[in-house]
């Protein structure tokens, strides 16, 4: 008998609703939230706001595309963390509402934990044991997978993710947000090798982006003295330093946690795997270094719910369902 699940994502901005039958996504549905770039970031009381109006309507897309009649559903899955309180209650509340009325299982799902599974969505999978590097806008870590249900942290951002990066001197560049995609964009066509900015020296796996985007700031303000028009005559060339700044540093330890950990299955995921330059960078890396790379397709890079259906189908297959009782949380470590 097929087993399908409704899949449900509000950890952010993004209000995402993803049917999965056996394995196989049948719809994926997202809406966003446009009233954050006046703000040059997500307000988090608006972003929930925002969540209570698109939740109905993206769920009934997602059933509607997928051919699902909510009495066929087996199960209810949601994202209970990590994420904004505000956007997570939405989604949580509503999937326990759902799974409640149906009387199906309920299942929480770790978002972090769901950005590695989404290279399991499409066919080649990786085999474990893998290195995930997961890279977004509110984190920047290196996964060692050795199973589904068996995720170990081996580094992580000390401060600043590295899509946090992108957007904060996206921002200092006058460019709207969200700044990281207009990056790259603009990076496509500019010299990466133009100017020079600090990687940051941080031991082991860990990394850090505060002090490189402290020095993008210096180097703009030392350059607007000498010439106001300096960012408009050198955007592109900007840009592009600064991605090849941050891929430079994401590439450099991932090649140090595969010779550390002597593994080649290598995967992508987060927000900014979907970057232009990172992914040609690991493709070429992977060529240099024999290492088999999975990257999911761009729909399942940013937030989306058919990383949470994925994570729920291996899920529902252990039994491994929640008690309506449990709460979303804002912090949540991979591992657990």
């Amino acid at each position: 008998m097929a087993t399908t699940i409704l899949a449900i994502e509000s950890s952010c901005d993004d209000t995402g609703a993803a049917v999965i039958r056996d394995g196989k996504i049948l719809s994926n549905i997202v809406a966003g939230q446009k009233l954050h770039e006046k703000y040059g970031g997500v307000v988090p009381e608006l972003a929930s706001r925002e969540h209570l109006q698109n939740i109905v309507p993206v769920v009934d897309e997602a059933l509607n595309k997928a051919g699902v009649k909510k009495e066929e559903l087996n199960a209810i899955a949601v994202t209970i963390g990590p994420g904004l309180i505000g956007s997570l209650m939405v989604g949580v509340s509503f999937a326990k509402a759902m799974a409640l009325a149906l009387d199906v299982p309920f299942i929480t799902v770790n978002h972090m934990q769901a950005h590695v599974m989404a290279n399991f969505i499409d066919e080649p999978v990786p085999a474990f044991p893998f290195l995930c590097l997961t890279v977004s806008g509110g984190h920047t870590q290196i996964v060692l997978v050795n199973g589904i249900t068996d995720m170990k942290l081996v580094g992580e951002s000390l401060d600043d993710a590295a899509g946090e990066a992108f957007d904060k001197t996206a921002k200092l560049l006058g460019l709207p947000y969200p700044g990281g995609p207009l990056i790259d964009k603009l990076a496509q066509t500019g010299n990466g090798t133009k100017f020079k900015f600090p990687e940051g020296r941080v031991e082991g796996l860990d990394f850090s982006f505060s002090g490189f985007k402290t020095s993008v700031m210096y180097f703009l303000r030392d350059h607007l003295k000498a010439d106001a028009d300096f960012v408009k005559k050198n955007l592109n060339d900007i840009c592009a330093s600064i991605q090849s700044t941050i891929v430079s540093v994401l590439l450099k330890k991932m090649i140090k946690a595969s010779d550390q950990y002597g593994c080649q299955q290598i995967a992508i995921a987060g927000g900014v795997s979907a970057n232009s330059g990172l992914r040609q960078v690991f493709e070429k890396a992977a060529v240099k270094y024999n290492w088999s790379l999975f990257v999911p397709k761009l729909e399942y890079c940013t937030d989306n719910a058919a990383m949470i259906a994925i994570a729920a189908h291996y899920k529902f297959i252990a039994n491994d369902f929640a008690s309506l009782g449990v709460e979303p949380t804002a912090r949540l470590n991979i591992n657990n």
